[in-house]
């Protein structure tokens, strides 16, 4: 955490420096505008049968030699015609394949070049891709009241739950296809549905039960005689103390305040910050564990803001990188990590609130970043946990020539004071910038990269959480 000038803009925020697309839950409510990813599209040509003829010359008639000679020619030319048309019929069919298929043109694939589904076949209780792909992602909570959705394959629509005959088995079941433990559920609750039931809703039939694939047992109707369900799978972004009031530079944090925010460290020495997100699972970033890729060298302290006296720790199981992170630009940067021992959770360890589907981090928007980072520029960094506020900056604002000059992708958002005098730096890689909203704190951002720190019209980049919340969950599901 940094509240001093530094000079020159060099980067060292780096932490230890040693097909239609199948139904996306959040994608489409990503905090800044993105380009779906699109198949080329591929101009294929009818092949052309040429259909040759002989000629005879006038008169052969008269020479039995040459009518035998021009049957043969007809049996050949005949032969070759059919050769063609299979030929012909054999490319059509291998291209057919492969854009209808292979390429999913026209349904939606069980991951690159698996099986292809038609779009009914998505999210209707029955699992037919092998990996059960195709009835993962079939739940999502919307806004800061978290009211849960379920999509609808016959429509295919995103449609709320109505509460008509719920109960908290049903929410245990959900919150676990979701990819949190059962043992985390909170409660369900009721809200007027608003203009989320514009389509109807997803309702469940007669005589259902908890089963493991919910999905089946929901049905669309445009009637609900209740409200809504909305959803508390974990008791997530609470504090027990507040920030102080607006400031300019960091400022220490008092225990208790930012109860998610953890020290990731090697042989004892902190090297990357993390977050909270379940009793199992820390948020991270991807860039923190390039060198040292083993989970074994890594452990956890949390608990506390003194890291000489941090009171609790614990080893870590996994470390999941995004496939895709790109070390020379930082697209992609997270990471999550498995614990092999759940957290307990209290005033001082509680977890932050992932963001929901339909939650927008706008521009101008304030947030908080926290960290045990350098105070300056490859400086000493402290042993208290420092706080500070900073403004969300849009994408234009981010990208232009004097300030980024076009480095932040849609992965990423820049968020810090344009005047420079308040970021994250070295050391606070993989920590939280959280934003308050509907009474509870979400996890925006997690620390990427900066130039220098601090600098004017340098702010600070963040990984895009709520870009990243789709593939959060397929892990937090399969791991």
């Amino acid at each position: 955490m940094y509240n001093t000038q530094a000079n020159g803009p060099i980067y060292d925020n780096r932490g230890f420096q040693h097909e239609v697309q199948r139904p996306a839950p959040y994608s489409s409510q990503h905090n800044y505008p993105f380009l779906p990813q699109t198949t080329p599209s591929h101009d294929v040509g009818n092949p052309q049968i040429i259909n040759t003829h002989s000629t005879t010359t006038p008169g052969a008639a008269h020479y039995p030699q040459q009518k035998k000679g021009t049957r043969k020619c007809h049996w050949k030319t005949g032969l070759c015609i059919c050769l063609c048309v299979v030929v012909a019929l054999a490319v059509i069919g291998i291209l057919l394949w492969y854009f209808l298929y292979y390429q999913c043109l026209l349904g939606i694939s069980c991951g690159a070049g698996g099986k292809c589904l038609s779009h009914s076949q998505w999210c209707d209780g029955v699992q037919d891709c092998s990996n059960g792909e195709d009835e993962s992602q079939c739940f999502r909570l919307r806004g800061t009241s978290s009211i849960l959705e379920s999509y609808s394959a016959n429509n295919q629509a995103w449609m709320p739950v109505c509460a008509d005959n719920w109960d908290d088995n049903y929410g245990k079941t959900v919150c676990q296809q979701i990819g949190y433990s059962r043992e985390d559920y909170v409660a369900y609750s009721q809200i007027s549905p608003g203009s989320t039931a514009s389509n109807g809703y997803m309702k469940l039939k007669p005589g259902g039960y908890p089963g493991l694939l919910l999905q089946s047992q929901l049905t669309h109707s445009l009637q609900c005689s209740a409200r809504v369900v909305t959803l508390q799978c974990v008791e997530c972004g609470r504090s027990s103390a507040g920030p102080s009031s607006r400031i300019v530079g960091g400022t220490e944090a008092v225990n208790g305040a930012w109860p998610w925010q953890v020290s990731l460290q090697i042989n004892s020495k902190h090297v990357c910050g993390g977050s909270i997100i379940s009793p199992y699972w820390i948020l991270s970033a991807a860039h923190c564990f390039q060198r040292y890729s083993r989970p074994s060298l890594w452990g956890v302290s949390y608990g506390g803001v003194r890291l000489s006296q941090i009171p609790f720790s614990t080893t870590v199981e996994r470390i999941i990188n995004h496939e895709k992170y790109d070390s020379q630009t930082s697209d992609n940067d997270i990471a999550l990590l498995k614990v092999r021992e759940p957290l307990t959770f209290s005033t001082t360890v509680r977890p932050v609130c992932l963001p929901n589907a339909g939650m927008h981090f706008s521009a101008g928007s304030q947030a908080w970043i926290t960290g045990w980072g350098a105070l300056r520029s490859s400086g000493s960094t402290p042993d208290i946990l420092n706080q500070a506020q900073v403004t969300i900056y849009s994408r234009e604002t981010c990208n232009a020539d004097q300030v980024l000059d076009g480095q932040v992708t849609q992965t990423m958002f820049c968020a810090g004071k344009l005047e420079g005098g308040v970021d994250t730096c070295q050391g606070d890689s993989g920590g939280p910038l959280v934003v308050k909203a509907g009474g509870v704190w979400w996890l925006a951002g997690d620390t990427s990269w900066g130039i220098g720190c601090a600098l004017s019209n340098k702010p600070g980049v963040y990984g895009n959480v709520t870009y990243f919340i789709d593939w959060i969950y397929k892990q937090m599901q399969n791991n």
